[in-house]
């Protein structure tokens, strides 16, 4: 007789019990991504962040993994034209979707309207939350929005910065808006 409660308990059957099948065995799910105009199919465990998947195995890094808990706004990216915060969404749920990131919105040659304002503006210090933050501004122009800073920083909200670069943030969205 044992004095140890669990030892009555059944085995564990299932993934839980190693079963070959169980995504802690290397269990993996096609998916097909359509990211910045280019189509991905790829095998990745079912657990995957769209963040995850985005840096790792498409190795796009310029959506950076902050806080991984959706509270700092860094892997702001767009898919199907609306903004996520891709640590909290699994990339198996956006199989077929269009995806975009910061590597698909413009280049150093040909910059996006918001890349340039937020030189041009100074919306960034240490550049880490500058890509989710772009992402959200080039998001925050096709959603309704009042016309003064407050309603901007309203719906920039859910992206920090550390730095606390805000106010040249605010500055290369409205001169965006107004142009």
């Amino acid at each position: 007789m044992t004095n140890d409660p669990l030892a009555s308990q059944p085995a564990p059957t299932g993934a839980s019990a190693g079963n070959a099948d169980g995504p802690e065995n290397g269990a993996k799910v096609q998916v097909s991504l359509r990211i910045n105009g280019n189509d991905y199919r790829i095998r990745i465990d079912p657990r995957t962040t769209l963040l995850d998947c985005i840096r790792e195995t498409v190795a796009l890094t310029g959506t950076k993994k902050g806080c991984d808990h959706g509270q700092c706004g860094a892997c702001t990216v767009h898919v199907n034209g609306r903004r996520v915060v891709s640590c909290l969404t699994l990339a198996l749920l956006h199989d077929g979707d269009e995806i975009t990131t910061i590597e698909g919105l413009g280049t150093p040659d040909a910059m996006h309207p918001m890349q340039a304002a937020f030189v041009a503006c100074d919306g960034y210090q240490c550049g880490y939350c500058t890509s989710g933050q772009i992402m959200s501004a080039v998001a925050l122009l096709k959603e309704p929005c009042g016309p003064d800073d407050a309603s901007v920083k309203e719906l920039m909200s859910g992206n920090i910065c550390r730095c606390g670069a805000y106010p040249g943030i605010v500055a290369a969205i409205q001169h965006v808006r107004k142009h």
